[in-house]
């Protein structure tokens, strides 16, 4: 028997917080049921609740644009409703205007979260949950799984000044919470005046493996194909702090990244070395159709995990960088083109919360040493988000 999501609950049962009120849906491709019949479809049908507007996360309402494009505002095509980007040209545009909310008495969230910090969605989740929290209007959250667990937190935390929209807020980059958890989180530690409520789950524990929900993966972006991308994200997204070819343009991003001037057989035997828990790095030349290395050959790696529970992806990922970083230090380049709406600070310093990571893999820092501030930091966000956790 499949895992019953919010938005399943809600189609049964109904919610008298959205009875009879406007409501606004943000969502995504991802907001369907195991009957993959999405949201709009199940609210709409329901005769005590208005469906009055839509809202897109990043890549849009029907999730057809790439990473970092910006989508304009427009009527969905199939049901009509006008439709409200919260990803646009400006970081004003991240957030919903008073306007936008106008229209609606209740947001509702019903968006596929992949369990990593830098993914952009809760973090419009929680800036769409201070704009109703200043607007007066109330806000829903329809949970979903954390398709690679609720158990295990890896990283470090933010420093001051480095908050962005791949880390809006201190957390691990594998943070271990649904999107309803993290909701509860914000909600009592910015003490927001605002009418929150968390349609969880029935039938899902922090150790489920997502192939155990019964649910079906619906692609939450362009490059999230498969859950296996979703569990070597936590570390590979790094990769786009720098030139390197984070396997865009293939279809296996993440699981495969190099760069052209990478030695793959060298790559692998260095990582390997690092004793990376719980995966394999098999050696690769892949040609990328478009983007970083579009054509190739591109010399790299393809993560190979073969332990869900002992795999780190973000040391993985850190080991990967280093790995491509002391391989030719003088053709290996971080990226300095703005990223996320900031040109200010190098996007790697953004991914890793800090500059200790890029300024310690340019020194020379053996992977141990990168990692040294790791378990505190885990350790302290471990005992901060356990009031709001919602399932065993």
């Amino acid at each position: 028997m499949a895992v019953l999501t919010g938005l399943a609950r809600v189609a049964a049962e109904g919610s008298s917080l959205l009875a009879g009120r406007r409501v606004g849906l943000l969502c995504n491709p991802t907001a369907v049921d195991a009957e993959l019949r999405h949201a709009v479809e199940l609210l709409g049908a329901r005769g005590d609740i208005e469906l009055a507007a839509l809202f897109g996360p990043e890549h849009g309402v029907r999730g057809a644009a790439q990473d970092m494009i910006s989508v304009d505002t427009d009527h969905d095509v199939k049901s009509g409703l006008p439709v409200h980007s919260l990803y646009g040209h400006t970081t004003a545009s991240l957030t919903p205007t008073a306007a936008m909310l106008d229209e609606i008495d209740v947001l509702v969230y019903d968006v596929q979260d992949v369990g990593s910090r830098y993914y952009t969605f809760v973090w419009t989740m929680v800036l769409a949950m201070r704009a109703c929290a200043a607007a007066g209007k109330a806000f829903v959250v329809l949970d979903r799984p954390n398709p690679i667990g609720g158990v295990q937190i890896e990283g470090g935390a933010i420093t001051p000044g480095f908050e962005s929209f791949v880390g809006l807020v201190s957390c691990p980059n594998r943070h271990g919470m649904t999107a309803g958890e993290i909701a509860r989180w914000r909600h009592a530690v910015e003490k927001l005046d605002l009418e929150l409520a968390v349609i969880g789950m029935r039938g899902w524990a922090r150790d489920m493996h997502y192939d155990h929900t019964g649910l079906p993966w619906v692609m939450p972006s362009p490059n999230m194909p498969t859950v296996d991308t979703a569990l070597v994200y936590p570390g590979m997204c790094l990769v786009e702090g720098t030139e390197l070819s984070e396997g865009r343009g293939t279809t296996r991003p993440f699981e495969l990244a190099g760069a052209p001037w990478v030695d793959g057989d060298r790559l692998a035997a260095d990582m390997t070395a690092m004793d990376l828990p719980g995966c394999k790095l098999r050696p690769v030349v892949y040609h990328p159709m478009f983007h970083k290395g579009g054509g190739g050959p591109v010399g790299g790696v393809q993560i190979h995990v073969t332990s869900v529970e002992a795999f780190r992806p973000y040391r993985t990922g850190v080991a990967f960088v280093k790995a491509c970083h002391d391989q030719d230090p003088a053709k290996f380049q971080w990226r300095h083109r703005a990223y996320e709406f900031v040109d200010t600070i190098p996007a790697i310093d953004l991914l890793a919360g800090s500059a200790a990571l890029r300024e310690g893999i340019t020194a020379g820092a053996r992977l141990d040493d990168l990692a040294q501030r790791w378990p505190r930091d885990e350790g302290a966000f471990a005992e901060e988000r356990a009031e709001y956790l919602m399932y065993e």
